[in-house]
């Protein structure tokens, strides 16, 4: 699929209101390099792959991002880390979105050397069959074990503030 063949079946005012939820385009929120959030987010909704999201994928993504159980946010995020969708978190994936998500302070050490060290400390802490990638059931372990490796390469999911501002512009009364 390519980055713009998804597509949004609803109001204009939705997917604003989306980016708001994930943290806009800012640092804060969920950027990978090479894909827009709109797209990471919206690729996860679309569980048949069609390059549309139906009501109810629009529904069920919505469900898991704002009311989630740890299971359906441990699959959300690991198919938002899996950037290539082969099923596997590679170095090279890690990589990236660590780099992407970390604020690099200038220091004597090359800034790229201190990423590859948080990638093997992340495969050592979370590769629990030791094939040196991170299957979900690996992450699914790891997670399990420590709640706060959920968001371990990066934040994905919105913050509680987000929820309830979202929540409060969607959801609201309208006046008869």
């Amino acid at each position: 699929m390519e980055e713009g063949s998804v597509t949004f079946l609803f109001s204009p005012v939705l997917p604003r209101e989306l980016r708001a939820l994930l943290g806009g385009n800012s640092s804060s929120g969920l950027e990978v390099p090479g894909r827009h959030s709109d797209t990471v987010v919206f690729s996860t909704f679309d569980k048949d792959n069609t390059g549309s999201i139906t009501v109810e994928e629009w529904v069920e993504g919505l469900a898991v991002l704002l009311r989630g159980t740890l299971e359906e946010k441990m699959k959300y995020c690991f198919a938002v880390y899996d950037l290539n969708g082969d099923g596997y978190i590679s170095k090279e994936e890690m990589f990236q979105m660590l780099k992407q998500s970390l604020l690099i302070q200038p220091a004597d050490e090359e800034p790229d050397e201190g990423v590859k060290d948080l990638v093997e400390i992340a495969l050592k802490k979370m590769d629990y069959d030791h094939d040196g990638k991170l299957s979900f059931t690996d992450f699914e372990k790891a997670v399990t074990d420590e709640n706060l490796l959920l968001e371990a390469f990066g934040p994905c999911l919105p913050d509680i503030k987000s929820i309830m501002s979202f929540e409060q512009k969607i959801f609201r009364e309208i006046p008869k």
